[in-house]
């Protein structure tokens, strides 16, 4: 079978690490399933991308959408990093997680008017709209308090990102952003705005991107957008590229942020304005795995079945997606025997499924396995499916680790449900 390793990851005395701590110690410790960070990975992540950009002026945001773990948004906030926002939970989270409100941007195609309150009532960087009728309502909101709102428009640059079509979002089908000749339009003829201030133009052609082509021609209309503003008198603050930057789960050729920065990087020199990041999957996907205990093993004809304590509401991504996780064991035992097998949850659904038709060597009752590359949209998708309690979360930093977030008790899978029903 395949094994993934990487500095962050890697097995000592056949015993499978993070950094410096036994994972096997984590989990008899904290029970399963449980998410483990490493926050070297997190740290080194957001240095190669910074380094990548130091020749020109740029912000960096974490999609928090990603991983909204307060201690994984605090080491990237600790760092310099902003956060991007996608609703009022998150924007809670990264104010709990103490980020400075003028580093949070407030993203989503279909913000409510108590977000928009909520955006505009902690001062945040700006309010990222993604329709005109949106606009029209940041403008009576802003009018209502007294304030001028800074609005960024999301253009919807028509580029075909080549990736899954559920996290694809730069094309005119999909539901985000504005056209580039209705952004235009808005900002330079648009009246009645006038609690609106136009900051920047913003793009987030998709997620899992595996070429930098996408995202040099995207780059290049935006541009194009900027300095038609530019020649019309608007001058903007930034320009947004998102996020997406594709990251290795199996065997993808994906591409170092330092290519993408050297085939940008002469678009963004004409610019002279902050360019905005918003990497997450690339800072959190491979900082994590997700540790499960095998419950049973198990043989229907010529089927095998690696029944686990970890199901598709602690890690949805191979239901919804397909997405392919490498699956290993915590400890290597050698001398057993190897055999194709699905591995599987206890959730009553066919479509609970860690992975099909996977090759491992013998499991035994008992023993843990680490399903990896869980850092991104893994417990943020996390669900009570089942009435099945959320995985702990576990922070590592070198030879030491903390819980940054327990198990769910039962009393929270009812919340005020008993109270209620007791009235």
């Amino acid at each position: 079978m395949e094994y993934f390793n990487s500095e962050y990851f890697i097995y000592k005395n056949n015993q499978l690490y993070c950094e410096d701590v036994s994972i096997e110690e984590i989990a008899k410790q904290f029970g399963t399933p449980t998410y483990i960070y490493s926050k070297k990975f997190l740290t080194d992540r957001y240095k190669e991308f910074e380094s990548a950009f130091k020749d020109i002026k740029h912000t960096i945001f974490f999609a928090c959408k990603s991983n909204f773990n307060l201690s994984v948004i605090r080491t990237l906030g600790n760092l310099g990093c902003g956060v991007d926002v996608n609703s009022e939970g998150e924007l809670f989270r990264a104010l709990k997680a103490g980020i400075k409100t003028n580093k949070i941007i407030f993203s989503g195609v279909g913000k409510t008017l108590n977000e928009i309150k909520l955006g505009l009532g902690n001062n945040l960087l700006m309010i990222k709209a993604e329709s005109l009728q949106e606009i029209k309502l940041i403008n009576e909101v802003a009018n209502s308090v007294g304030k001028i709102a800074p609005v960024a428009i999301r253009v919807n640059p028509d580029v075909d990102a080549d990736t899954h079509p559920y996290i694809s979002t730069g094309l005119a089908e999909n539901k985000f952003g504005i056209n580039t000749a209705e952004a235009f339009r808005i900002i330079t003829e648009e009246k009645g705005l006038a609690n609106i201030r136009f900051i920047g133009i913003d793009m987030h052609i998709g997620s899992q991107i595996t070429s930098v082509k996408p995202y040099v021609e995207a780059v290049a209309k935006l541009s194009d957008l900027y300095l038609k503003l530019q020649n019309a008198g608007i001058k903007l603050a930034h320009l947004d590229l998102g996020g997406g930057i594709g990251v290795s789960y199996k065997n993808e050729k994906t591409f170092k942020v330092a290519e993408l920065a050297e085939a940008i990087k002469p678009l963004l020199i004409k610019l002279d304005c902050d360019v905005f990041f918003e990497p997450g999957r690339f800072f959190t996907a491979n900082s994590g795995v997700l540790v499960a205990q095998v419950l049973y093993t198990k043989k229907n004809n010529d089927k095998n079945f690696i029944v686990v304590d970890t199901a598709m509401n602690d890690l949805l991504r191979p239901s919804i997606y397909g997405a392919y996780h490498h699956i290993q064991p915590v400890k290597i035992n050698g001398g057993r025997i190897n055999f194709t097998a699905d591995v599987v949850g206890p959730v009553c659904e066919s479509g609970d499924f860690l992975a099909k038709d996977r090759e491992f060597t013998e499991n035994k009752q008992n023993e843990y396995l680490a399903i990896m590359s869980a850092g991104a949209y893994g417990m943020v998708m996390a669900s009570n499916y089942n009435g099945r309690r959320r995985p702990a979360e576990v922070l590592v930093d070198g030879s030491s680790y903390k819980l940054v977030r327990s198990r769910e008790t039962f009393e929270h899978l009812i919340y005020d449900e008993e109270e209620l029903l007791n009235k």
